[in-house]
């Protein structure tokens, strides 16, 4: 069989495989014929007429991420540069308008992002960038979306990324942050100081007033040994001053005899007599005496001076 007679069959089918194609998922394909747009075709097995058809460009429906970097001014003249992630993708029922309207998207994206940044940026210091980037993204949204749904994209979120200021502000930020814990730190150590002096205060007044009270019972035990004393020796026909007076001398032997004991003491004997002990039983009886009459004098002379001045009238008495 002659080969010639497959060549016309061969070259139909050609044709005809010219005309098949194929669309991806989340893809459409544009057709035009003759130069002018004929129609959309979805994903899967396409046709169209070999010769006069042709595919004039594929659209990814996904959505799609454009970061732009934006250098601008704040209102403090801090110069800062900003990361903004716009993500977007093309409206399903806007896709004639999306691939025929704009030339390049990713260039109109920008310009929009570059304008409202510098149109919000300059409005703000520097810490309230980092405080309202939120705001500046929800501003940036709003623009695009107005101005890009037009043309057939749609918006999905705006996001500034990054931000970050000269190197010199942020060194000088740094030493501002580290200052304030330093202060934070050296208030706390006072304030730990604080409390470990008033403890130690509320510790000696503790131990003085424990210390008051075992002098206090010493001296009551003390007081009470001396009546019991007083009250055996009376019982063997010794009186009550004789009784003060071998009591006092005892005390005082005692006392001489305690210092004796200890090496490290210095002990002076001023001049003493064998009535020593009731010379300062009698001197300490008088004292006594002479202090409780002074008290009583002081007492009576109080009582008088208010009778006294009961006896004023009301607006004289002071």
């Amino acid at each position: 069989m002659d080969p010639l007679i497959f060549i016309p069959f061969i070259i139909v089918l050609l044709i005809i495989l010219s005309g098949i194609f194929t669309v991806k998922q989340q893809t459409t394909a544009l057709v035009e014929r003759l130069g002018r747009f004929q129609s959309i075709k979805g994903p899967g097995l396409q046709f169209k007429i070999p010769f006069i058809d042709r595919v004039a460009g594929r659209v990814n429906l996904k959505i799609q991420q454009l970061d732009v970097m934006v250098e601008t001014k704040t209102l403090d003249n801090v110069f800062v540069k900003m990361k903004v992630s716009v993500q977007f993708r093309i409206l399903e029922h806007s896709i004639y308008d999306a691939f025929y309207k704009l030339e390049n998207p990713y260039e109109q994206i920008t310009s929009y992002v570059f304008d409202t940044v510098r149109a919000e940026v300059p409005k703000m210091k520097l810490d309230d960038v980092f405080e309202r980037k939120d705001d500046i993204a929800v501003a940036i949204r709003r623009e695009l979306t107005d101005a890009m749904e037009e043309y057939g994209y749609g918006i999905v979120k705006a996001l500034v990324t990054d931000i970050d200021p000269d190197s010199a502000v942020k060194n000088a930020m740094n030493r501002i942050n580290a200052a304030e814990r330093e202060k934070l730190a050296a208030e706390y150590e006072a304030e730990a100081d604080r409390i470990r002096i008033v403890a130690k205060a509320r510790a000696e007044a503790e131990s003085k007033r424990l210390q008051g009270q075992g002098i206090a019972d010493q001296r009551r035990e003390i007081a009470k040994g001396l009546e019991e004393s007083v009250e055996v020796l009376n019982k063997v026909g010794i009186n009550s001053q004789e009784a003060s007076a071998l009591i006092v001398v005892t005390q005082h032997y005692d006392t001489m005899q305690s210092m004796g004991e200890n090496s490290n003491s210095n002990l002076i004997l001023l001049p003493n007599t064998p009535t020593a002990g009731s010379d300062m039983l009698t001197q300490m009886v008088t004292s006594f005496s002479a202090s409780q009459q002074i008290g009583e004098q002081m007492k009576a002379k109080n009582e008088e001076l208010k009778k006294e001045k009961l006896k004023l009238p009301k607006d004289l008495r002071r």
